[in-house]
């Protein structure tokens, strides 16, 4: 079972959709990513959806960088707004970074989104999406997990 970005749009379309959407509206996140110590530490970030894949790119030797490496797990927050109206949900990503070192698969993403050399280019394996919203007078948590689906939890 795979669970790249595309695995995800392929079993949850619509969801799929929504969230990345969601990314797209706003340049900066927040990463999460675990310290040497098992802390965490918080990060700015882009993201960028290109060939089926969530992808993440850092300026080499960044402290984010490093802590991938050293442990793959993360999660990323989407930029809430301009305002406290959360209008668009809340939205987050959890997953493993896998690195990519090969010039000749990391030169079609430098590529599209110049990005400057050198840098390191982590591609996602998804463990999580999440997006919580109003429907009405609900909340509404929507989880998926690869390998469980799609769960909708609806309060009041």
């Amino acid at each position: 079972m795979s669970n790249s970005w595309a695995d995800f749009q392929a079993a949850e379309p619509d969801f799929a959709t929504v969230v990345r959407e969601r990314f797209e509206k706003y340049k900066h996140h927040v990463l999460a990513t675990l310290r040497k110590d098992g802390s965490p530490r918080l990060s700015g970030l882009e993201v960028t959806f290109r060939s089926g894949e969530l992808w993440l790119g850092m300026m080499p030797d960044s402290r984010k960088a490093l802590d991938l490496l050293r442990d793959p797990r993360f999660a990323i927050h989407a930029n809430p707004g301009a305002d406290d109206s959360m209008a668009d949900g809340d939205a987050r990503i959890g997953g493993r970074a896998v690195e990519v070192t090969d010039p000749e698969a990391k030169a079609p993403f430098q590529s599209a989104t110049e990005a400057p050399e050198p840098f390191h280019l982590f591609r996602v394996e998804l463990t999580e999406v999440v997006r919580i919203g109003v429907e009405g007078d609900e909340l509404v948590v929507r989880d998926w997990q690869p390998g469980r689906g799609l769960r909708t939890v609806r309060r009041r």
